[in-house]
């Protein structure tokens, strides 16, 4: 590798250990599981090359088809907040850019992600097969219906926001289990919405504020 690469690699390195640092730990995660892969998963390889340089800065970053690829403090906050273990079979619904996917993975989680926007996907899977997450499966679908054939999941994870949590994702849920899902119009803001079934009964907890792109599907709602 000449200098030039390599002085590149160290300074993205370095980057990716400051926004762990200053974004995640300085505002009150510090599950090890959770940093450890935040530290480990590549951030800059999920976006265009022109974007490389704000890879690891506090804010969203565009992927094109309308989506966006979450701040950093955002998917390790959703991470967080579902408790995700090795071996949980994990749902994510929106795959985006695959760094969601990747940091779920490098948990040790089985996950299957459904994305609705064909180049997406197929971006997403390159990547992850690049980087050798191999447990991670893919659907081309509409995310409102969840993947019933692998149903249940012991987590559900969604990056997009619609008007109301969709019935077949809380039915796909496993008892005991979480889903952390935003709610709400996009023009206007969305709450995070933490759910658990437990023995039966589906409780919600709102954990705050946030701003994700439109979850789009035809059925569900």
């Amino acid at each position: 590798m000449d200098t030039g690469r390599r002085t590149l690699r160290i300074d993205l390195r370095r980057n990716r250990d400051r926004m762990v640092r200053e974004q995640i730990e300085a505002r009150g995660i510090h599950e090890t599981s959770v940093l450890r892969a935040m530290r480990a998963v590549p951030r800059h390889l999920f976006v265009e090359e022109a974007l490389i340089p704000q890879a690891y800065e506090d804010h969203p970053l565009p992927l094109g088809h309308g989506q966006t690829i979450s701040q950093p403090y955002v998917v390790a906050w959703m991470t967080w907040l579902l408790d995700v273990a090795p071996d949980m079979k994990v749902l994510e619904i929106g795959t985006g850019s695959g760094y969601q996917a990747a940091v779920l993975a490098e948990m040790g989680a089985r996950v299957y992600t459904v994305e609705r926007i064909k180049p997406l996907l197929e971006t997403a899977q390159r990547r992850l097969a690049d980087l050798r997450y191999t447990q991670v499966r893919f659907k081309l679908d509409d995310g409102t219906l969840g993947w019933p054939e692998e149903a249940p999941f012991d987590r559900i994870l969604v990056t997009a926001a619609g008007p109301v949590i969709p019935d077949p994702l809380v039915e796909q849920l496993a008892d005991p289990g979480k889903m952390a899902i935003p709610v709400g119009p996009s023009k206007r803001g969305q709450t995070l919405m933490l759910l658990e079934k437990q023995n039966g009964r589906v409780t919600t907890r709102d954990m705050g504020g946030v701003m994700f792109v439109d979850l789009v599907g035809r059925h569900g709602w």
